[in-house]
């Protein structure tokens, strides 16, 4: 996961911890989560801190990822100033290759093509956002339909 430590962020790493996979996340210093998020994910039981790895570079991160993510940088009333902080930070070509040759790019959408994705990447083989968008669809509808019985 590349970019702002985010609600989306939050949960792939609690996810992670809950179930023992790898994942690698990517902020620029000033936008990593939080200490307390951190904390909790740590007293999950599968927290393996040789599996879940926190970068400040992205090609790092991304380096050799089978799957590549990223989630808007700027939410409703946040402060638009701080994309100058997310330099880089953005998933283009140069950066994709350095994942996978097979990876997939993930995204919560909407994405703001020219900022955390190009429209190459977004649009390209490797993206399967819209598939994850109408699966996201089919979950929010189980879940409605579980909470109402």
């Amino acid at each position: 996961f590349i970019g702002d430590g985010n609600n989306m962020m939050s949960s792939w790493l609690y996810f992670a911890a809950l179930l023992g996979l790898e994942l690698n996340l990517a902020t620029p210093v000033d936008y990593a989560l939080s200490k307390d998020v951190i904390a909790q994910a740590k007293k999950m039981p599968l927290f393996d801190e040789n599996k879940i790895k926190f970068f400040n570079d992205p090609k790092e991160a991304i380096k050799d990822a089978f799957v590549v993510m990223s989630d808007t940088w700027v939410s409703m009333d946040q402060d638009k100033d701080k994309i100058k902080s997310f330099k880089g930070f953005g998933i283009d070509d140069k950066l994709m290759n350095l994942a996978d040759k097979d990876a997939i790019f993930l995204h919560c959408l909407p994405a703001y093509r020219g900022s955390e994705v190009e429209s190459s990447v977004i649009d390209g083989s490797q993206s399967v956002v819209f598939k994850q968008s109408e699966n996201k669809l089919h979950v929010n509808k189980g879940i409605m339909t579980w909470l109402s019985k």
